[in-house]
């Protein structure tokens, strides 16, 4: 990419716009050096608008629709969505590059410079040998003796428990130095170590958050103009039941015996389009909302095949998925396409499974919020659930029939659920390391 780019800018040097940049216009020599070909609409401007990059990060375009004149509309909007799989930094030189404003966008100049291009290790040039087998590079004699240090630190279980250990790592790009955390299941035969307490490698949990995105829905009845505090009131409640909980908690193993067997109504799958259109998910029950950017909220029940919009938590309106409102038939559009998107391209978060309603769900995402860490959804009904990128497990508190529960879904998708009640008097540390990262982030909503 930093051979495609330095091309680019030779091109602008020259004063010439290619104007069709894609793969299958770059050319790689036998000397592993990038051309750029096919300059059949090139011409001559000051600056080129169009940089390359997403294709070779996604692996698609970045604009996707079923129509020609809904793919013009995309690109005209500037309506994209970025994997969740793109580091921090890839996902913004994305979207600065596919800005709709052609002045919000970087020149070439400051795109070599950006630090997805300048951080890490880049080789100088590439073996072609490269095109068949993973290249290996030539290190410094240090460097074997510290990574020897760390596979003895890994191995010895260090960095074993907690998602604090290594957490700097975005959504996406997991550290090789974690190793995958246990289920629920496998606790009750680990013990506890209690010089892990105190290994440096844990960050504590007491340092800033970086807040990377944040969302709310409306808060404001605008038929009584006055500020509603149910929304408020579930983040307050919350904010007190862990921290009591927390306060009081007994660290300890786990007993298998303890766990519930009950639908659990939560995200297995979402997308972040939040910076244009809104944040979609998908629910345990196949339900699809979206928190818009305006802060109302669309949700598609789609057994029974109607939707529920909301302007707040108190305002609903009811109606048919094929015949919408016309007034909100570009909220339609938007709701359909994060459906679509999901249903293609994103995989189940989880095997905890939830009946469909009998009713139109008029649930709604109340808060969202994206750290370096992990991303918090909080819902109208007191659910919480806060998916951690590094290891990609998620905790989520629920209300049952018998009072709140506690369900973890583990790196290889498999859930526990258990009562918060009996866990308090015995939980394992990495769960109270994730709930008292989750109590930072709902202080911060």
């Amino acid at each position: 990419m930093k051979q495609i780019l330095q091309g680019v800018q030779f091109l602008h040097h020259q004063g010439i716009i290619h104007r069709d940049l894609k793969l299958s216009n770059f050319f790689i020599a036998k000397n592993m050096v990038v051309k750029i070909g096919d300059l059949g609409l090139a011409t001559t401007v000051e600056q080129c608008e169009k940089i390359p990059g997403y294709t070779m990060l996604s692996g698609y375009s970045p604009f996707r629709a079923h129509s020609q004149k809904e793919m013009y509309y995309f690109i005209r909007e500037g309506f994209f969505p970025v994997p969740s799989y793109i580091s921090l930094s890839g996902k913004r030189l994305i979207i600065s590059l596919l800005a709709s404003c052609p002045s919000s966008r970087p020149c070439i100049e400051d795109i070599i410079s950006h630090e997805f291009f300048n951080q890490g290790f880049t080789p100088e040039k590439l073996s072609s040998s490269t095109c068949h087998t993973a290249p290996t590079f030539s290190f410094s004699l240090h460097l074997p003796r510290f990574f020897r240090k760390a596979a003895k630190v890994l191995y010895r279980g260090v960095f074993h428990k907690y998602f604090c250990s290594d957490f700097a790592e975005t959504e996406g790009h997991k550290s090789s130095m974690v190793m995958p955390t246990e289920s629920l299941m496998s606790l009750s035969t680990v013990k506890m170590c209690e010089d892990e307490k105190a290994e440096e490698t844990v960050r504590t949990c007491d340092e800033s958050l970086n807040i990377l995105m944040k969302g709310r829905m409306n808060h404001r009845n605008k038929m009584t103009s006055q500020r509603e505090v149910s929304g408020d009131r579930v983040v307050e409640d919350l904010m007190l039941l862990l921290e009591d909980f927390l306060q009081n908690i007994v660290p300890g193993e786990l007993d298998s015996k303890v766990q519930v067997t009950c639908p659990i109504l939560w995200v297995t799958k979402w997308v972040d389009y939040s910076n244009k259109y809104g944040f979609g998910y998908q629910l345990s029950d196949n339900c699809i909302g979206v928190l818009l950017s305006d802060g109302t909220h669309t949700i598609l029940s789609p057994h029974l095949r109607k939707v529920c919009y909301s302007t707040s938590l108190q305002e609903h309106i009811t109606f048919p998925e094929r015949s919408p409102p016309c007034k909100l038939d570009i909220k339609m559009r938007i709701l359909r396409f994060f459906s679509q998107y999901m249903k293609e391209n994103i995989l189940e978060g989880g095997d905890l499974r939830a009946a469909p309603s009998r009713s139109v769900r008029t649930l709604c995402l109340l808060h969202f919020l994206k750290t370096d860490q992990a991303l918090l959804m909080l819902f109208s009904n007191g659910t919480l659930q806060v998916n951690f990128y590094h290891d990609r497990t998620k905790i989520i508190l629920s209300k049952g029939q018998l009072g709140y529960l506690l369900s973890f879904v583990d790196q290889e998708r498999q859930s526990c659920t258990v009562p918060l009640s009996v866990l308090q008097s015995s939980c394992p540390p990495f769960i109270i390391h994730r709930l008292e990262y989750a109590l930072m982030m709902l202080q911060s909503l």
